[in-house]
Formats: structure tokens, sequence, C-alpha cells
């Protein structure tokens, strides 16, 4: 039995047929330069479809990823309401169908901007969850913390576990002095935000870091908002383990100095002889 996604990519293959967008199931397999017959097997059940083949009708015919992983309408981007614009969260499931928790490491980020549709590329990003029930309603994500604008606040190896932010409701959901990580067209940016929308359709980002200035961004230039919830550091030693540590290079220290107070005296007492020597 082929598994959901076949399901429904073989739904989308059916209302293709139906619409008359294509004539025949060999002409939507030539169009995906897919073998016939292999696409034959796929809508028998024999064989499920392969992330390639979805890539590429998702490309070829604009069918919405959304609905291919979890069955929400629309079928076809077109079809909202005729927005071309319309934005598509790609999530990832387990197989009792809960969303996880999709992580963007700092490797990640150069391509997570141009590939924020693309099913593809968060199914190759690492997932998780967390026990806390917060996290279990809604769409998260967590990103890596790069570089050190966000100082004191946040560290570079830091990880904010963050929710999605509707784009509907940015204007009145969008909170002053609180962290975003803002994707834009080319940029993933974790930043305090000013919300500007209602008066010049902006954000002003904030480091926390005054080294960094402040700067505008458009929310025509800005593909998704995610609020900051939490966040994951590095663990350190704890208080009593760092005064042990301190404890132990001052003792080294204290030793050195006396090891090195003995050879001056003893290079003084040398002097004095040899200076008696001479007299």
């Amino acid at each position: 039995m082929s598994n959901i996604i076949t399901q429904r990519f073989i739904k989308v293959h059916d209302r293709l047929r139906e619409k008359k967008e294509v004539k025949s199931s060999r002409q939507f397999a030539k169009s995906l330069d897919y073998l016939p017959q292999s696409l034959s097997e796929i809508l028998k059940g024999r064989r499920d479809v392969t992330l390639e083949l979805l890539r590429k009708s998702v490309e070829v015919y604009n069918i919405n990823p959304f609905f291919l992983h979890h069955g929400k309408p629309p079928m076809f981007l077109k079809d909202s309401e005729g927005d071309d614009s319309v934005r598509v969260l790609t999530v990832v499931s387990d197989d009792e169908g809960d969303e996880r928790i999709l992580h963007v490491p700092v490797p990640a980020q150069a391509g997570y901007p141009s590939e924020v549709g693309n099913p593809i590329f968060m199914s190759e990003l690492p997932t998780y969850t967390l026990p806390d029930y917060k996290y279990k309603v809604g769409t998260h994500r967590s990103f890596d913390v790069a570089g050190d604008s966000m100082e004191p606040t946040l560290f570079e190896g830091d990880k904010v576990i963050c929710s999605y932010q509707e784009s509907n409701f940015w204007e009145s959901s969008i909170k002053d002095n609180y962290v975003y990580v803002i994707i834009t067209q080319s940029d993933v940016l974790v930043k305090r935000v000013y919300n500007k929308i209602a008066e010049s359709k902006s954000l002003v980002l904030i480091s926390d870091n005054d080294f960094y200035q402040p700067f505008k961004v458009d929310i025509s230039d800005i593909q998704e908002i995610w609020y900051v919830r939490a966040k994951l550091s590095p663990f350190l030693p704890s208080p009593n383990n760092l005064n042990n540590i301190l404890h132990g290079e001052v003792k080294e220290l204290r030793s050195t100095i006396l090891q090195q107070s003995k050879i001056i005296k003893n290079l003084s007492s040398t002097l004095d002889n040899f200076m008696k020597e001479k007299v």
C-alpha cells in the first residue's frame, strides 16, 4: 500500500486530468521527465513517489507542498483566491501526523531564504521534539545564532526556539522590543524588533550589541517571521566548579611565584659571594 503523500500525489494527478491540464498520464510523466511506466507503478499503488518527482511536479504544476504533506487545501497555489504571492509554510511531521520542530543550523541558513517553500530542502534538515506542551501546538522552528550582534542576550552557538507568526497578523502580533527571527529574501536575522508596519510597512531591527546600528526592513522583503520563545545554550561549568578551577589556578600561580622567588634569592646569594671573592 502506498504512503499518504503518494496517495495525495495521485489525487493531484487525477485532478489535473479532470481539469484537462494534462491529456493523459503519459503526457504528465513526460512533462516531468519521468518514465511513463514508472509513473504507472505509482498510480497503481505499487511504489511510492520519489522526492525528486515531488519537487519537479511542484515546480511545473504549481502544486501546494502543504497539501502534499498535510492534505490541507488549496491543492494548487494558484487556486488561493488568485494570489500568486501566497506564502506556504513547509513543515515536517512524524508517522502519527504530529509536527516536529525543524532545526536550521548555520550551514543551512545561507540557502534557507531561497528554499522556504521547498519540501525537499526542509526534509533534509534535522528535526526533534520537546516535552513541553506549548511546543505541541502550532508550528515551531529553531535556528542557530551566528555572530555577536545579540550579545549579551544571545551568544554564538545558542539555539533559539521559535513559533511561526502568520503573515496576515504581523501588524498586530509583532510586539515592540521582543526578539524575532526574520527571514528576508536573502538573510536569516535574529534581532530585537520595533513594529512600524502601520506607519511605514516596515520593521526596525535592533541588535543588543551597541556596536551594530539599527536598520529598517520593508515588509515586502520579508518571507517569514518567527517569535523567539526560548533558547538552548551550550553547557557551562557550575559556579562551584568555576570556584574550584579558579582556586586551582591561583594555587598554581602561587607555587610558581614561590619557585621564582627562591631562584632569585639563590641568584642574589651567588652574586654576593662572587663579589666578596673578587674583593
